[in-house]
């Protein structure tokens, strides 16, 4: 289980992360269907386990690779989503204005991604193959696209 600081997150890396957890204790009106999507097991649980992720964060304590990610999805949703998330309100209700969370959040996720990027389709989700139909039709793939 890495800290912050085994991972190289700096201390605004996680204040940012603190902040996408606690919105969603506020602004942010997250589904069953999204809080699962994050990794968490409800609505409810995102709110309590998210608390908890945050305490753990504030107090520099090692995270399981799973919370990295709930932390990191919470964090994203919430500031992008005007559907779930805070979307517009995120620098209203945070204090943080959208180009410095973009360029905060863009740093943690580069520095996250390799603890969090091998849970997907292993407990995070699953992947699909590329539709036969499509594949078919001569519809390829994008350049650089791996599915």
């Amino acid at each position: 289980m890495p800290t912050a600081e085994q991972l190289a997150l700096t201390d605004e890396e996680s204040r940012l992360l603190q902040q996408g957890l606690t919105e969603w204790c506020g602004p942010a009106r997250c589904t069953e269907e999204f809080a699962v999507a994050m990794g968490f097991d409800s609505a409810q649980d995102l709110s309590r386990r998210g608390m908890s992720i945050r305490s753990a964060l504030a107090g520099k304590e090692a995270l399981e690779p799973m919370d990295w990610a709930r932390a990191l999805l919470a964090t994203e949703l919430a500031f992008v989503s005007e559907v779930v998330g805070s979307g517009y309100e995120w620098s209203t209700t945070t204090g943080w204005a959208d180009d410095t969370t973009l360029r905060i959040l863009r740093s943690a996720q580069l520095k996250l991604i390799r603890t969090v990027a091998p849970l997907v389709g292993r407990g995070l989700g699953t992947r699909q193959e590329p539709h036969t139909e499509v594949m078919r039709a001569g519809g390829g793939l994008l350049p650089g696209l791996a599915w």
